[in-house]
């Protein structure tokens, strides 16, 4: 039997709302959690991103207050980074 895992509540949560989670468990021992990898990759690299924007002192502070101007630095930021 496999111990109740910290993601367990979120899983459940996603599911009921119709929503396939790709949230890996913990490499326990136990059963495993199945899940798409490729899926998880590519989330895991967004938010990779998402953390790297944040080093962006203008970005993560939303200094500018027009949404133009702030998405137009997200754009930059990314570019540079990328």
């Amino acid at each position: 039997m496999r111990s109740r895992d910290d993601a367990d509540w979120f899983r459940e949560a996603l599911e009921e709302k119709g929503i396939k989670p790709c949230i890996p468990g913990r490499k326990s021992p136990g059963k495993p959690v199945k899940y798409d990898k490729r899926k998880y990759k590519r989330r895991n690299r967004i938010e990779i991103i998402f953390g790297r924007l944040k080093d962006w002192r203008r970005v993560a502070t939303r200094y500018d207050r027009c949404p133009t101007v702030f998405f137009s630095a997200i754009g930059l930021a990314a570019t540079i980074m990328f």
